[in-house]
């Protein structure tokens, strides 16, 4: 692959920003949700599913492909695209999260992460260097630098400690990662909720240089509004002709605000996890299809949407498959939040390219406002 990475800002609207990033699989629609295909699958899709929905690109799990099945595995079957069937460009994340969320079963040194396996208890050393190793036998589009997220809420001399030692890290992966045309490394922010510390991070990401630049230790238990403020200020402080990337944000209401305020990339697992445990998001909110005023309910979940469960399937149906516990109900589930998902990003980038964000927003707003429309 040598096609170059590239992002072409097309259009901006206030702070929001819509274009387009060049990959040598494809092009990638900026804002663009990411879903998250952890074990090489994205739960309960078939991948051309998960391509009907809209989506350019997906997410993989370097800490969970490591342990399972393995990258050097994974390579020897010709790369994750090869692997899991998917051809359109792949984003994996460095690991260095879930390695953080693992607590009391790792330690933590400058070298890297030793930790125990929650497969199987097995050591394991993770390091820049290795993580690099990792996502480069994964065969990955987009790499991200190995980095330590800590939990919120933490002193500000521990996440300023622990961003330091993300620079240094970031440092090491840049070096690792060398010259690999077709492919790209996006650096991660850190600095908590401090300014301070977020614009000394950027301003070490930025001596380094990255393809793109990744807004890190958010959505880790500081609250809405706390992200919001931090991000008023973050992206402004990254490079604007690079991409710039919300690592696991979020619900629907967080992707808006997150865009107003200049992000290009986000991904979740809401929007998967929410199916398979009877949750659909519509732009009236949520619907939780196992409640028993569905059960004779004839309406489609959503009339605006294409896809097969609201094209194909009643209300009723799909509640009773849910307390059947039919697999069929978070397949179907599943594929409408994603679509729903992908409908929301694309008003969203047609909303910018036409400068009508603020009314698009304040529709966003209203119609979740109105709550689900009960049955006659």
């Amino acid at each position: 692959m040598t096609t170059r990475f590239q992002f072409t800002l097309q259009a901006t609207d206030g702070a929001a920003r819509t274009g387009v990033i060049d990959t040598a699989r494809g092009q990638i629609r900026t804002p663009a949700f990411m879903p998250v295909g952890t074990a090489a699958t994205v739960k309960a899709m078939l991948p051309e599913s998960v391509a009907a929905t809209g989506a350019d690109i997906l997410l993989g799990n370097t800490y969970h492909l490591m342990l399972r099945p393995g990258a050097e595995r994974v390579a020897r079957m010709g790369g994750l695209h090869r692997f899991m069937n998917w051809d359109r460009p792949i984003l994996t994340d460095s690991g260095g999260f879930q390695v953080m969320s693992l607590a009391g079963l790792r330690k933590l040194t400058e070298e890297g992460v030793t930790f125990s396996s929650h497969v199987d208890g097995s050591k394991h050393h993770l390091t820049p260097e290795r993580s690099m190793e990792i996502q480069r036998l994964l065969g990955s589009d987009i790499v991200m630098a190995f980095d330590e997220c800590p939990a919120l809420p933490a002193t500000e001399d521990a996440v300023a400690g622990s961003m330091r030692l993300s620079m240094r890290w970031a440092q090491r992966s840049r070096d690792a990662f060398g010259d690999r045309p077709g492919h790209a490394l996006f650096g991660i922010m850190q600095g908590g909720v401090t300014r301070e510390l977020r614009e000394e991070s950027a301003e070490a990401l930025r001596g380094i240089g990255f393809d793109g630049y990744a807004v890190g230790g958010l959505a880790v238990g500081e609250g809405q509004d706390a992200m919001f403020g931090v991000l008023d200020y973050a992206p402004g402080f990254l490079p604007q002709d690079k991409p710039r990337y919300l690592m696991g944000v979020g619900k629907p209401d967080d992707i808006v605000g997150a865009v107003q305020r200049g992000i290009d990339m986000m991904d979740c697992v809401l929007p998967s996890r929410s199916g398979r445990t009877g949750q659909a998001w519509t732009p009236r909110g949520q619907v939780n299809i196992k409640n028993a005023r569905h059960q004779d309910d004839p309406r489609p979940l959503d009339e605006t949407c294409d896809c097969p469960a609201c094209t194909g399937y009643s209300r009723a149906y799909l509640h009773h498959v849910f307390r059947a516990g039919e697999m069929i109900s978070g397949m179907l589930l599943t594929w409408h939040n994603l679509r729903y998902y992908q409908r929301l990003m694309g008003g969203l980038r047609d909303a910018i390219a036409h400068q009508r964000l603020d009314a698009f927003v304040t529709e966003f707003h209203a119609d979740r406002a109105k709550g689900d429309i009960e049955p006659l």
